[in-house]
């Protein structure tokens, strides 16, 4: 395992487009939901045991080898919003892209030819931690920090919030973050022996109604 390997895929500047999407932050931050650092530290908390968990643990499991094609109709099953695989599938197009200029690998090339439209996002980010030589738990960890990180550099841009603030929140987070990485790794190990109804299906209405009414919006900054 490579720790610097880790660095590299965890940094927000690797080019996978996860700039370009909230995590819903602009729809809450419309709603009220979001209006300082208190209310993004409920936000990315929710976020973080909810979309961030299941995420975790098919990251997780890409990496244990589990097949991709059971673990991307897992994720389908999990999103139920049309916008939000919508914006998965997106994601996982741009990283697989990246992940295969940076850590060339034979899986990360069968991974393209099986989903030219692109697979779900975490099931990308664990075959690509995987290609990387990184254990389930890294890849757990990537998967949950974009979850909390997304939404907090966002909410900077809507509302202005001092960096500092928000860097604060994710700083707060941090111990419950390494939680449920745990937890999400336990539920891939599971899933090796009793499938893949054993991950998580932990679920977040609001996030789900706020991505399809986002992407009616006429004019937004992100794309999800």
């Amino acid at each position: 395992m490579s720790r610097a390997a880790l660095l590299v895929l965890a940094d927000g500047r690797f080019p996978a487009g996860g700039h370009a999407h909230s995590g819903g932050a602009e729809a809450a931050v419309k709603a009220g939901r979001i209006t300082d650092a208190a209310t993004l530290e409920h936000f990315c908390r929710g976020r973080l045991h909810t979309t961030g968990l299941v995420a975790a643990s098919l990251a997780a499991a890409a990496v244990l080898g589990i097949p991709a094609r059971e673990l991307d109709a897992a994720a389908d099953a999990r999103t139920p919003s049309p916008a939000l695989r919508a914006a998965a599938r997106r994601l996982g197009r741009q990283l697989v892209r990246a992940a295969r200029a940076t850590w060339p690998s034979p899986e990360l090339d069968a991974l393209t030819r099986e989903f030219p439209k692109g697979a779900h996002q975490p099931v990308v980010l664990g075959r690509t931690a995987r290609a990387a030589g990184l254990a389930p738990l890294d890849a757990a960890h990537c998967a949950l920090y974009e979850s909390v990180s997304g939404p907090a550099t966002a909410t900077v841009r809507l509302l202005s919030l001092d960096p500092f603030d928000a860097t604060g929140v994710l700083a707060r987070l941090a111990p419950e973050l390494d939680q449920v990485a745990d937890r999400a790794v336990e539920a891939a190990r599971r899933a090796l022996t009793e499938g893949v109804d054993a991950l998580p299906a932990a679920s977040a209405p609001l996030l789900e109604i706020g991505a399809q009414a986002h992407a009616a919006w006429p004019v937004r900054l992100f794309a999800s």
